[in-house]
């Protein structure tokens, strides 16, 4: 199972292993307290895609095909979060303030839906 949650959420046994998908650590929140597991950078845009992104939802579709294009090349990061996915409850978190247009869904669509 898959789940994507804000880092400014609470994180609770229900998350599972909590993997942080964002380039940056997110402002105003500690290691401590983040209860994260992993930090996977490399799995999260490019910093010009995420500038050009802006989480302006009318590049919703265009950022999901960018952000797909970068991940080429970078599928074992994709195989290891699908296998944990697998073994238990896995929680993408991310930092962004728009919960619908960010890369922690689009990654999720990605894990679930590897054709499209």
């Amino acid at each position: 199972m898959i789940k994507i949650k804000r880092i400014y959420e609470r994180a609770g046994e229900e998350d599972g292993m909590r993997v942080l998908v964002d380039r940056l650590w997110p402002r105003g929140v500690s290691k401590k307290s983040a209860g994260i597991d992993e930090w996977m950078k490399e799995i999260a845009p490019s910093g010009r895609l995420r500038k050009w992104f802006a989480h302006d939802p009318r590049k919703w579709e265009r950022f999901k095909d960018k952000y797909r294009n970068e991940l080429k090349g970078k599928e074992y990061l994709i195989d290891e979060l699908r296998a944990l996915s697998k073994r238990r409850t896995l929680t993408l978190v991310y930092s962004a303030k728009d919960e619908s247009h960010n890369q922690a869904v689009a990654l999720k669509e990605i894990l679930e839906n590897p054709e499209t």
